[in-house]
Protein backbone atom coordinates (compact mmCIF):
# COMPACT_ATOMS: atom_id res chain seq x y z
CA UNK A 1 0.00 0.00 0.00
CA UNK A 2 1.70 3.37 -1.19
CA UNK A 3 1.04 6.93 0.67
CA UNK A 4 1.43 10.20 -0.70
CA UNK A 5 2.11 13.66 0.76
CA UNK A 6 -0.38 16.08 1.70
CA UNK A 7 -1.02 19.06 3.45
CA UNK A 8 -3.56 17.83 6.28
CA UNK A 9 -3.86 16.17 9.57
CA UNK A 10 -3.91 12.58 9.09
CA UNK A 11 -5.52 10.23 11.82
CA UNK A 12 -4.10 7.19 12.45
CA UNK A 13 -5.42 3.96 13.10
CA UNK A 14 -5.10 0.09 13.29
CA UNK A 15 -6.32 -2.20 10.24
CA UNK A 16 -6.11 -6.07 9.88
CA UNK A 17 -5.32 -7.88 7.07
CA UNK A 18 -2.11 -6.52 6.21
CA UNK A 19 -3.07 -3.00 6.19
CA UNK A 20 -0.77 -0.75 8.20
CA UNK A 21 -1.51 3.08 7.77
CA UNK A 22 1.80 5.40 8.14
CA UNK A 23 2.05 6.82 11.47
CA UNK A 24 3.44 10.11 9.88
CA UNK A 25 1.92 14.11 9.82
CA UNK A 26 0.66 14.59 6.42
CA UNK A 27 0.44 11.02 5.19
CA UNK A 28 -2.89 9.83 2.68
CA UNK A 29 -3.94 6.07 2.75
CA UNK A 30 -3.96 5.43 -1.05
CA UNK A 31 -7.48 2.77 -1.16
CA UNK A 32 -5.97 2.15 -5.04
CA UNK A 33 -4.90 -1.97 -4.82
CA UNK A 34 -7.06 -2.73 -1.98
CA UNK A 35 -9.07 -6.04 -2.17
CA UNK A 36 -12.97 -5.54 -0.93
CA UNK A 37 -11.43 -7.51 2.30
CA UNK A 38 -8.69 -5.19 3.08
CA UNK A 39 -10.71 -2.13 2.17
CA UNK A 40 -13.85 -3.30 4.34
CA UNK A 41 -11.90 -3.32 6.87
CA UNK A 42 -10.42 0.15 6.24
CA UNK A 43 -14.12 1.30 6.79
CA UNK A 44 -14.77 -0.15 10.36
CA UNK A 45 -11.23 1.00 11.11
CA UNK A 46 -12.47 4.52 10.13
CA UNK A 47 -15.81 3.91 11.95
CA UNK A 48 -17.61 3.15 9.30
CA UNK A 49 -19.71 0.77 7.28
CA UNK A 50 -17.74 -2.51 5.25
CA UNK A 51 -20.40 -2.07 2.85
CA UNK A 52 -18.87 1.28 2.31
CA UNK A 53 -15.66 -1.07 0.46
CA UNK A 54 -18.40 -1.91 -2.68
CA UNK A 55 -19.49 1.15 -3.04
CA UNK A 56 -15.84 2.60 -3.32
CA UNK A 57 -14.62 -0.27 -5.44
CA UNK A 58 -17.15 0.30 -7.66
CA UNK A 59 -16.71 4.24 -8.39
CA UNK A 60 -12.67 3.78 -8.35
CA UNK A 61 -12.30 0.49 -11.21
CA UNK A 62 -15.85 0.86 -12.67
CA UNK A 63 -16.07 4.00 -13.12
CA UNK A 64 -12.78 5.49 -13.22
CA UNK A 65 -13.43 7.95 -10.59
CA UNK A 66 -10.26 8.83 -8.32
CA UNK A 67 -12.44 12.30 -6.71
CA UNK A 68 -14.09 11.56 -3.53
CA UNK A 69 -16.29 14.41 -3.78
CA UNK A 70 -17.67 12.75 -7.35
CA UNK A 71 -19.15 9.72 -5.71
CA UNK A 72 -22.28 10.83 -5.15
CA UNK A 73 -23.65 7.92 -3.29
CA UNK A 74 -21.35 8.28 -0.24
CA UNK A 75 -22.18 10.83 2.77
CA UNK A 76 -21.05 13.98 2.53
CA UNK A 77 -19.33 13.72 5.94
CA UNK A 78 -17.65 10.12 4.96
CA UNK A 79 -16.61 11.99 1.40
CA UNK A 80 -14.71 14.96 3.76
CA UNK A 81 -13.45 12.08 5.90
CA UNK A 82 -12.16 10.21 2.95
CA UNK A 83 -10.95 13.34 1.14
CA UNK A 84 -9.19 14.19 4.73
CA UNK A 85 -7.06 10.86 5.27
CA UNK A 86 -7.15 9.29 1.94
CA UNK A 87 -6.53 9.44 -1.81
CA UNK A 88 -6.93 7.08 -4.77
CA UNK A 89 -3.39 7.79 -6.74
CA UNK A 90 -2.48 5.65 -9.55
CA UNK A 91 1.45 5.55 -10.72
CA UNK A 92 2.62 8.63 -12.20
CA UNK A 93 3.11 8.59 -16.18
CA UNK A 94 6.16 10.01 -17.41
CA UNK A 95 6.74 8.85 -21.01
CA UNK A 96 4.34 6.86 -22.90
CA UNK A 97 4.04 5.57 -26.84
CA UNK A 98 1.65 4.71 -29.08
CA UNK A 99 2.28 2.40 -32.05
CA UNK A 100 0.93 2.25 -35.82
CA UNK A 101 -0.48 -1.07 -35.09
CA UNK A 102 -2.71 0.02 -32.38
CA UNK A 103 -0.02 -0.75 -29.04
CA UNK A 104 0.23 1.69 -26.19
CA UNK A 105 3.67 1.85 -24.04
CA UNK A 106 3.88 3.72 -20.74
CA UNK A 107 6.63 4.75 -18.18
CA UNK A 108 5.76 5.06 -14.63
CA UNK A 109 7.50 6.82 -12.03
CA UNK A 110 6.90 5.12 -9.01
CA UNK A 111 7.52 5.44 -5.45
CA UNK A 112 11.41 6.50 -4.99
CA UNK A 113 11.66 7.60 -8.58
CA UNK A 114 11.97 4.08 -9.63
CA UNK A 115 10.60 3.47 -13.20
CA UNK A 116 8.44 0.51 -14.89
CA UNK A 117 6.64 -0.26 -18.05
CA UNK A 118 3.63 -1.49 -19.01
CA UNK A 119 2.06 -2.77 -22.29
CA UNK A 120 -1.14 -2.61 -24.17
CA UNK A 121 -1.42 -4.78 -27.32
CA UNK A 122 -4.70 -5.05 -29.04
CA UNK A 123 -5.55 -8.34 -31.04
CA UNK A 124 -6.50 -6.74 -33.99
CA UNK A 125 -6.97 -2.09 -33.88
CA UNK A 126 -9.37 -2.21 -36.70
CA UNK A 127 -11.71 -3.49 -34.02
CA UNK A 128 -12.02 -1.22 -31.42
CA UNK A 129 -13.91 -3.79 -29.30
CA UNK A 130 -11.88 -6.20 -30.26
CA UNK A 131 -8.95 -8.11 -27.11
CA UNK A 132 -6.95 -5.35 -26.12
CA UNK A 133 -4.19 -7.61 -23.58
CA UNK A 134 -2.35 -5.49 -21.03
CA UNK A 135 1.60 -6.59 -19.74
CA UNK A 136 1.61 -5.75 -16.30
CA UNK A 137 4.84 -5.38 -14.32
CA UNK A 138 5.48 -6.90 -10.32
CA UNK A 139 8.75 -5.56 -9.73
CA UNK A 140 11.31 -2.76 -10.88
CA UNK A 141 13.51 -4.62 -12.41
CA UNK A 142 14.43 -8.31 -12.52
CA UNK A 143 16.28 -10.03 -9.92
CA UNK A 144 16.48 -13.33 -11.99
CA UNK A 145 18.79 -12.17 -15.05
CA UNK A 146 17.74 -14.69 -17.47
CA UNK A 147 20.09 -14.25 -20.69
CA UNK A 148 17.47 -13.14 -23.60
CA UNK A 149 15.55 -10.91 -21.52
CA UNK A 150 16.38 -6.54 -21.50
CA UNK A 151 14.73 -6.50 -17.76
CA UNK A 152 17.45 -8.86 -16.32
CA UNK A 153 20.01 -6.44 -17.68
CA UNK A 154 18.84 -3.78 -15.36
CA UNK A 155 18.99 -5.81 -12.43
CA UNK A 156 16.21 -5.94 -9.49
CA UNK A 157 15.37 -2.63 -7.18
CA UNK A 158 12.44 -3.24 -5.18
CA UNK A 159 9.04 -5.32 -5.09
CA UNK A 160 6.01 -3.11 -6.77
CA UNK A 161 2.89 -2.39 -4.22
CA UNK A 162 -0.47 -3.87 -5.35
CA UNK A 163 -1.49 0.07 -5.84
CA UNK A 164 1.58 0.01 -8.28
CA UNK A 165 0.65 -2.73 -9.92
CA UNK A 166 -3.29 -2.43 -10.82
CA UNK A 167 -2.60 1.33 -10.98
CA UNK A 168 -0.82 0.16 -14.20
CA UNK A 169 -4.51 -1.34 -15.25
CA UNK A 170 -6.78 1.50 -14.34
CA UNK A 171 -4.08 3.64 -16.73
CA UNK A 172 -4.57 1.57 -19.72
CA UNK A 173 -7.97 2.24 -19.46
CA UNK A 174 -8.36 5.66 -18.75
CA UNK A 175 -6.32 5.99 -21.97
CA UNK A 176 -9.32 5.51 -24.36
CA UNK A 177 -11.08 7.82 -22.55
CA UNK A 178 -8.84 10.64 -23.45
CA UNK A 179 -6.52 11.47 -26.85
CA UNK A 180 -2.65 10.48 -26.82
CA UNK A 181 -1.60 13.83 -25.46
CA UNK A 182 -4.37 14.66 -23.20
CA UNK A 183 -4.09 14.07 -18.94
CA UNK A 184 -5.91 11.80 -17.44
CA UNK A 185 -7.58 14.40 -15.52
CA UNK A 186 -10.28 15.44 -18.45
CA UNK A 187 -11.47 12.17 -18.27
CA UNK A 188 -15.47 11.79 -18.55
CA UNK A 189 -16.34 9.57 -16.25
CA UNK A 190 -20.12 9.34 -17.60
CA UNK A 191 -17.99 7.38 -20.39
CA UNK A 192 -16.10 5.62 -18.57
CA UNK A 193 -15.18 2.12 -20.03
CA UNK A 194 -13.29 -0.83 -19.06
CA UNK A 195 -11.32 -1.87 -22.58
CA UNK A 196 -8.73 -3.61 -21.10
CA UNK A 197 -10.22 -7.00 -22.10
CA UNK A 198 -7.17 -9.27 -20.70
CA UNK A 199 -4.22 -9.17 -18.10
CA UNK A 200 -0.96 -10.42 -18.27
CA UNK A 201 1.73 -10.71 -15.46
CA UNK A 202 4.49 -11.12 -17.69
CA UNK A 203 6.07 -7.20 -17.65
CA UNK A 204 9.01 -6.60 -15.46
CA UNK A 205 9.94 -8.75 -12.54
CA UNK A 206 9.08 -11.76 -11.46
CA UNK A 207 5.71 -12.08 -10.02
CA UNK A 208 5.95 -15.10 -7.61
CA UNK A 209 8.87 -13.10 -6.38
CA UNK A 210 6.82 -10.01 -5.30
CA UNK A 211 3.34 -12.73 -4.07
CA UNK A 212 1.00 -10.71 -2.04
CA UNK A 213 0.57 -7.24 -3.72
CA UNK A 214 0.58 -9.91 -7.31
CA UNK A 215 -2.15 -12.28 -5.83
CA UNK A 216 -4.27 -8.97 -4.33
CA UNK A 217 -4.23 -7.35 -7.54
CA UNK A 218 -5.31 -9.99 -9.64
CA UNK A 219 -8.58 -10.17 -7.02
CA UNK A 220 -9.19 -6.81 -7.87
CA UNK A 221 -9.12 -7.69 -11.36
CA UNK A 222 -11.12 -10.95 -11.08
CA UNK A 223 -14.06 -9.37 -8.61
CA UNK A 224 -17.52 -8.52 -10.06
CA UNK A 225 -17.07 -5.25 -8.06
CA UNK A 226 -14.18 -3.97 -9.64
CA UNK A 227 -13.10 -5.07 -13.69
CA UNK A 228 -15.07 -8.57 -13.53
CA UNK A 229 -12.39 -10.32 -15.59
CA UNK A 230 -12.47 -14.02 -16.61
CA UNK A 231 -10.12 -16.16 -14.58
CA UNK A 232 -9.15 -17.30 -18.27
CA UNK A 233 -8.86 -13.63 -19.49
CA UNK A 234 -5.66 -12.98 -16.22
CA UNK A 235 -2.59 -15.04 -16.75
CA UNK A 236 0.17 -15.23 -14.64
CA UNK A 237 3.53 -15.96 -16.27
CA UNK A 238 6.30 -17.15 -14.15
CA UNK A 239 10.11 -18.44 -14.88
CA UNK A 240 9.54 -21.20 -12.58
CA UNK A 241 9.38 -20.27 -8.65
CA UNK A 242 8.08 -23.94 -8.04
CA UNK A 243 7.32 -23.56 -4.08
CA UNK A 244 4.92 -20.56 -4.88
CA UNK A 245 3.35 -22.30 -7.70
CA UNK A 246 2.11 -24.63 -5.20
CA UNK A 247 0.64 -21.94 -3.17
CA UNK A 248 -0.59 -20.11 -6.24
CA UNK A 249 -3.08 -23.34 -6.63
CA UNK A 250 -4.05 -23.04 -3.39
CA UNK A 251 -4.82 -19.58 -3.23
CA UNK A 252 -6.23 -18.16 -6.61
CA UNK A 253 -7.43 -19.50 -9.39
CA UNK A 254 -5.94 -17.84 -12.70
CA UNK A 255 -4.31 -19.02 -15.87
CA UNK A 256 -1.01 -19.67 -15.91
CA UNK A 257 2.15 -19.11 -18.19
CA UNK A 258 5.56 -20.41 -17.68
CA UNK A 259 8.66 -18.93 -19.31
CA UNK A 260 10.38 -22.09 -20.48
CA UNK A 261 12.74 -21.35 -23.23
CA UNK A 262 14.77 -24.51 -22.96
CA UNK A 263 13.42 -28.18 -23.32
CA UNK A 264 16.81 -29.74 -21.60
CA UNK A 265 18.51 -28.37 -18.26
CA UNK A 266 21.68 -27.67 -19.31
CA UNK A 267 20.26 -25.15 -21.96
CA UNK A 268 17.70 -23.87 -19.20
CA UNK A 269 20.47 -23.16 -16.52
CA UNK A 270 22.18 -21.16 -19.31
CA UNK A 271 18.77 -19.44 -20.44
CA UNK A 272 16.77 -18.99 -17.52
CA UNK A 273 19.33 -19.70 -14.16
CA UNK A 274 16.30 -19.76 -11.87
CA UNK A 275 16.33 -23.17 -13.48
CA UNK A 276 19.82 -24.42 -11.27
CA UNK A 277 17.91 -24.12 -8.25
CA UNK A 278 14.15 -25.67 -9.60
CA UNK A 279 15.14 -27.94 -12.27
CA UNK A 280 12.58 -28.60 -15.18
CA UNK A 281 11.73 -32.28 -13.62
CA UNK A 282 10.74 -30.24 -10.62
CA UNK A 283 8.77 -27.14 -12.76
CA UNK A 284 6.84 -29.95 -14.80
CA UNK A 285 5.67 -31.09 -11.84
CA UNK A 286 4.46 -27.60 -10.19
CA UNK A 287 2.53 -27.33 -13.24
CA UNK A 288 0.68 -30.62 -13.46
CA UNK A 289 -0.22 -30.07 -9.79
CA UNK A 290 -1.86 -26.93 -10.49
CA UNK A 291 -3.79 -28.31 -13.73
CA UNK A 292 -4.65 -31.77 -11.92
CA UNK A 293 -4.28 -31.70 -8.13
CA UNK A 294 -5.72 -29.07 -6.61
CA UNK A 295 -9.48 -28.46 -7.36
CA UNK A 296 -8.91 -30.21 -10.64
CA UNK A 297 -9.30 -27.58 -13.33
CA UNK A 298 -11.79 -28.53 -16.31
CA UNK A 299 -10.68 -28.15 -19.71
CA UNK A 300 -7.58 -26.41 -17.78
CA UNK A 301 -3.79 -26.16 -19.88
CA UNK A 302 -0.45 -24.18 -19.06
CA UNK A 303 0.86 -21.97 -21.94
CA UNK A 304 4.48 -22.37 -22.35
CA UNK A 305 6.33 -19.68 -23.89
CA UNK A 306 9.54 -19.93 -25.77
CA UNK A 307 11.50 -17.77 -27.04
CA UNK A 308 13.13 -18.76 -30.24
CA UNK A 309 16.76 -17.74 -30.73
CA UNK A 310 18.44 -18.69 -33.48
CA UNK A 311 21.24 -21.47 -33.38
CA UNK A 312 20.62 -21.84 -29.86
CA UNK A 313 17.14 -23.13 -29.10
CA UNK A 314 15.17 -23.64 -31.84
CA UNK A 315 16.80 -27.13 -33.65
CA UNK A 316 14.33 -29.75 -34.80
CA UNK A 317 16.27 -31.72 -31.88
CA UNK A 318 15.07 -29.06 -29.41
CA UNK A 319 11.29 -29.53 -30.29
CA UNK A 320 11.25 -32.99 -29.79
CA UNK A 321 12.75 -32.27 -26.77
CA UNK A 322 10.05 -30.32 -25.87
CA UNK A 323 7.34 -32.50 -27.36
CA UNK A 324 9.22 -35.32 -24.99
CA UNK A 325 9.03 -32.82 -21.38
CA UNK A 326 5.75 -31.85 -22.08
CA UNK A 327 4.07 -35.45 -22.61
CA UNK A 328 0.62 -35.21 -19.49
CA UNK A 329 0.83 -31.72 -19.50
CA UNK A 330 -1.99 -29.87 -20.86
CA UNK A 331 -0.47 -27.87 -23.03
CA UNK A 332 -0.74 -24.49 -25.41
CA UNK A 333 2.83 -23.23 -26.81
CA UNK A 334 3.36 -20.18 -27.81
CA UNK A 335 6.66 -19.62 -29.82
CA UNK A 336 7.72 -15.77 -29.49
CA UNK A 337 10.10 -14.31 -32.04
CA UNK A 338 13.03 -13.15 -30.34
CA UNK A 339 12.44 -8.88 -30.53
CA UNK A 340 16.25 -7.74 -29.88
CA UNK A 341 17.93 -5.01 -27.97
CA UNK A 342 21.08 -3.17 -28.23
CA UNK A 343 23.78 -5.40 -27.97
CA UNK A 344 21.96 -8.27 -27.46
CA UNK A 345 23.88 -12.18 -27.50
CA UNK A 346 21.48 -13.79 -29.62
CA UNK A 347 19.46 -13.30 -33.15
CA UNK A 348 15.95 -14.34 -33.91
CA UNK A 349 15.18 -17.31 -35.46
CA UNK A 350 14.23 -17.32 -39.12
CA UNK A 351 10.67 -17.20 -40.20
CA UNK A 352 11.51 -21.15 -41.75
CA UNK A 353 13.37 -22.21 -38.98
CA UNK A 354 10.29 -20.94 -36.31
CA UNK A 355 7.72 -22.63 -39.00
CA UNK A 356 9.44 -25.69 -38.71
CA UNK A 357 9.80 -26.26 -34.99
CA UNK A 358 5.75 -25.18 -34.94
CA UNK A 359 5.17 -28.08 -37.35
CA UNK A 360 7.26 -30.91 -35.16
CA UNK A 361 4.90 -29.66 -31.94
CA UNK A 362 1.59 -29.69 -34.34
CA UNK A 363 2.25 -32.93 -35.15
CA UNK A 364 2.66 -34.10 -31.96
CA UNK A 365 -1.11 -33.07 -30.94
CA UNK A 366 0.14 -29.53 -29.52
CA UNK A 367 -1.77 -26.49 -30.18
CA UNK A 368 1.52 -24.12 -30.87
CA UNK A 369 0.94 -20.67 -32.54
CA UNK A 370 3.45 -17.79 -33.08
CA UNK A 371 3.03 -14.38 -31.10
CA UNK A 372 2.43 -11.29 -33.85
CA UNK A 373 5.56 -9.30 -33.43
CA UNK A 374 3.99 -5.72 -32.06
CA UNK A 375 4.95 -2.34 -31.33
CA UNK A 376 8.21 -2.74 -32.90
CA UNK A 377 8.29 1.57 -33.90
CA UNK A 378 8.07 2.15 -30.03
CA UNK A 379 10.38 -0.94 -28.37
CA UNK A 380 7.62 -2.87 -27.08
CA UNK A 381 9.79 -5.74 -25.75
CA UNK A 382 9.55 -5.12 -22.11
CA UNK A 383 11.66 -3.39 -20.59
CA UNK A 384 13.80 -1.38 -23.60
CA UNK A 385 12.01 1.93 -23.09
CA UNK A 386 12.96 2.19 -19.36
CA UNK A 387 16.20 0.90 -20.31
CA UNK A 388 16.43 3.76 -22.50
CA UNK A 389 14.63 6.11 -20.52
CA UNK A 390 17.23 5.21 -17.03
CA UNK A 391 20.08 3.18 -16.42
CA UNK A 392 20.91 3.05 -12.62
CA UNK A 393 21.98 -0.32 -12.12
CA UNK A 394 25.27 -1.91 -11.63
CA UNK A 395 24.28 -5.05 -13.18
CA UNK A 396 23.84 -2.93 -16.41
CA UNK A 397 27.14 -1.20 -16.34
CA UNK A 398 28.90 -4.38 -15.73
CA UNK A 399 26.79 -5.75 -18.83
CA UNK A 400 27.57 -2.86 -20.78
CA UNK A 401 31.50 -3.24 -19.90
CA UNK A 402 31.62 -6.63 -20.76
CA UNK A 403 30.36 -5.67 -24.57
CA UNK A 404 32.90 -3.26 -24.77
CA UNK A 405 35.48 -5.85 -23.86
CA UNK A 406 34.45 -8.33 -26.45
CA UNK A 407 34.40 -5.35 -28.98
CA UNK A 408 38.16 -4.39 -27.99
CA UNK A 409 39.43 -8.19 -27.80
Amino acid sequence: MSTVQAPTQHVPTKLTDSIKLVDEAHAKTNLLGMTQAQLSNYFKSIGEKPFRATQVIKWIYQHGVTDFEKMTNLSKTLRDKLSLNACVVPPKIIHRQYSDDGTRKWVFEVTGGSLVETVLIPADDSKLNGRKTLCVSSQVGCALDCSFCSTGKQGFERDLSAAEIIGQLWVANASYMTDENESLENVDHSLWENNVTNVVMMGMGEPLLNYKPVVSSMEIMLSDHAYGLSKRRVTLSTSGVVPKMYQLAQDIDVALAISLHAPNDELRNELVPINKKYPLDELIAAAKNYVYDVNPRHKKHVTIEYVMLDGVNDSNEHAHQLVALLEGLPSKINLIPFNPFPHAPYDKSSNNRIHAFSNILSEAGFVCTVRQTRGDDIDAACGQLVGQVADRTRRSAAWQQSIKDRENV
